[in-house]
């Protein structure tokens, strides 16, 4: 349970009894819930001051909508998870989330059980989804790797060299694996998956999985 206790978490829904009992489920499986908040604008100031590991967010929120809290907040705080917990299942509402930085998605009829240990995934850095959504998801890469990139003003700038291992994690992370079963198919630790990651992402420039799971799509990674 040590493990557990060291990851900070912070609950965002505008029904009260909701976010309280999330609350209380959380906190009972040994998470520190360091806050919450009932609305958009209320979440972005509170998950400022307190920092979470992961924020478990509602996407129907007043005063500013849940992909724009979460847009925000990946933005301004680097380290922080996005696990949107909703009552949608709609596709749509899915991929928005996705898009806007969201590491997972959780419909409210998950149980306790399957809530914490999503929390517990989530703040590990691997993608969490309700069954079902998660091919919606990488159908969704798919789709945007196979679209014609933007014209860029210039030349191309090289492609920045990654080391074998590197690729051979991003080629892993692509195929949809989490970091866990990366690190035990390379043989290595769960730490040095989340390095081998930090450092692609540093090389690549790019801020998140969900833009290195389409990097690596667009060069066919996930089918080498």
């Amino acid at each position: 349970m040590t493990e557990q206790q060291t990851i900070r978490v912070m609950v965002v829904d505008d029904h009260p009894m909701w976010l309280d009992a999330v609350a209380r489920d959380l906190a009972a499986a040994g998470f520190e819930v360091v806050a919450t908040a009932g609305d958009g604008a209320q979440a972005v100031r509170r998950a400022r001051a307190v920092t979470p590991d992961v924020l478990v967010l509602d996407l129907n929120l007043p005063k500013m909508p849940g992909v724009q809290v979460c847009k925000e907040l990946v933005s301004a705080l680097p380290g922080l998870r996005v696990l949107v917990l909703s009552a949608s299942g709609e596709h749509a509402d899915v991929l928005e989330a996705v898009k806007s930085g969201a590491t997972g998605y959780l419909l409210k009829s998950a149980s306790t059980e399957e809530l914490t240990d999503a929390v517990r995934r989530t703040a590990a850095g691997d993608p969490v989804f309700t069954p079902g959504l998660a091919g919606l998801v990488l159908g969704e890469y798919r789709r945007l790797a196979s679209e014609p990139a933007p014209a860029a003003g210039g030349d191309e700038p090289k492609a920045p060299q990654l080391t074998e291992r590197e690729t051979e994690v991003l080629r892993l992370v692509a195929k949809g694996l989490s970091y866990k079963q990366i690190a035990e198919r390379l043989v290595i630790s769960h730490r040095t998956v989340q390095n081998h990651v930090q450092n692609t992402l540093g090389k690549l420039q790019l801020h998140n999985r969900v833009e290195l799971v389409r990097y690596a799509i667009e060069r066919g990674l996930d089918d080498a």
